[in-house]
This record gives C-alpha cells, sequence and structure tokens, in this order.
C-alpha cells in the first residue's frame, strides 16, 4: 500500500486530493443543513410552549386584574383609580416581561457551531495533505 502511494504522480496525488476535498465540503454542508434544522427545529417548539403558555396566562391574569380592580375599589378607592392603579403595574410586569424574553432570543446562538468545528479541523487536514 505504501508502496502504490509513492508511486502514484503529483497530478494523481492533486486529483485525489481534489476529489477528497469536495466529498468534504458536501458532508459538511450536509451537516451544516442538518444542525440548522435542529436549531430551527428546537426554537419553534419553544415558541409554541410560550405561545400556548401565554394564551393560558393571559386568560388568568385577566380575572386576577378585575378580582385585584374589585378589591381596591370596595376598600373606597373611586373605580377609575382602582383600574388604573392595577393596569399600571401590569403594564410594568409585561414591560419587564417582554425585555426578558427578548433578551433571551438576542442571546440563542443560532451558527452551525458543530459545522464551523469541524470546517477548521478540514481546513488543517487539506494544509497537512499539501504538504
Amino acid at each position: 500500500m505504501n508502496q502504490q502511494k509513492e508511486d502514484r504522480s503529483i497530478g494523481e496525488l492533486f486529483a485525489q486530493l481534489a476529489k477528497e476535498t469536495s466529498t468534504l465540503v458536501r458532508q459538511e454542508v450536509t451537516l451544516a443543513k442538518t444542525e440548522m434544522s435542529q436549531k430551527a427545529s428546537e426554537v419553534g417548539k419553544q415558541v409554541g410552549f410560550l405561545a400556548v403558555g401565554g394564551a393560558v396566562a393571559y386568560a388568568g391574569l385577566l380575572a386576577i386584574i378585575a378580582a385585584i380592580v374589585i378589591a381596591l375599589a370596595s376598600l373606597g378607592l373611586p373605580w377609575w383609580l382602582s383600574a388604573l392603579i392595577v393596569g399600571v403595574v401590569v403594564a410594568a410586569v409585561g414591560y419587564f416581561l417582554v425585555q426578558r424574553g427578548l433578551s433571551a432570543l438576542k442571546r440563542q446562538n443560532m451558527a452551525p457551531q458543530q459545522t464551523i468545528d469541524t470546517i477548521k479541523e478540514d481546513a488543517e487536514w487539506v494544509k497537512e495533505q499539501v504538504r
């Protein structure tokens, strides 16, 4: 086997290197597609949970808000002032939650990290093969 490698011409060696590099690039593209599909699927599932959870929580929140407005009004505050106080508090909490969710989405790394790492390894391999 070693004798065969030594008998090949430089042209044959470069042809084999080009063929192997081409195969490697195709495999890296396939890996990147697979990795991005997995990440997109995971994010989609998380967004679905957020939407359903948000809708259920919203219904419960409306009932709680109504109860708080009624409780404040029964303490002697005018209805409009009770509703205003509760509305401002709820809006502030909502703003905080939206900001927290947006910052979490911004931190999500969507880059195909495994593919990037293997491409770096492949580049090193090609450099060694050319030497």
